[in-house]
């Protein structure tokens, strides 16, 4: 099970996986905590637009990322643990930059709640499309409904399709669908 650190450099590294693949995000994730030490979101607010830019953030990113430290230093964080599911979600959303994806991501994998679904996954949507042989990827709605009939533990589905996708795209001799 795939476990994640709960706090401010988790919430970086998932912002930074938005819309990008896992590979850059991590290469991005990597020289932003080689360049800002010690990675905290006191140090990283010492940074600025233009020396971000310069490690490779996106200008929306950056902004992101800084808006993230001062949620982080202001304590908005910290009792994300002890609230239910839609209390959470809601605190990460009133972050900018964090949207539905990254506030379940979270969720699932820092708090690890059992019954999340980050119905805007293009993974998950690509592997329930093989699994369920159906003739396109499926939207947002439509995985939603899928989804429901694994609820009260969507996780687990999110996480066993995750592991399916990850081992049909590293095996050559997978069949196509």
């Amino acid at each position: 099970m795939w476990g994640r650190r709960p706090g401010f450099a988790t919430l970086v590294r998932i912002i930074l996986e938005q819309q990008v693949s896992l590979v850059s995000a991590k290469a991005m994730f990597n020289r932003l905590n080689t360049a800002i030490q010690p990675f905290t979101p006191e140090t990283f607010m010492l940074m600025d637009d233009t020396r971000l830019r310069a490690l490779g953030l996106t200008r929306q990113k950056s902004g992101y990322l800084l808006s993230l430290a001062e949620s982080a230093v202001a304590g908005e964080l910290s009792r994300l643990a002890r609230v239910d599911e839609a209390e959470a979600r809601a605190a990460l959303m009133k972050i900018k930059g964090i949207g539905p994806w990254t506030a379940d991501i979270y969720l699932l994998m820092v708090l690890k709640r059992p019954d999340v679904w980050p119905s805007g996954d293009i993974a998950l949507a690509t592997a329930v499309m093989k699994v369920k042989s159906l003739p396109a990827r499926p939207g947002y709605r439509e995985l939603e409904e899928i989804a429901e009939q694994w609820r009260p533990y969507r996780s687990v589905a999110a996480r066993m399709l995750w592991q399916y996708y990850l081992a049909r795209d590293k095996n050559p001799f997978s069949l196509p669908a």
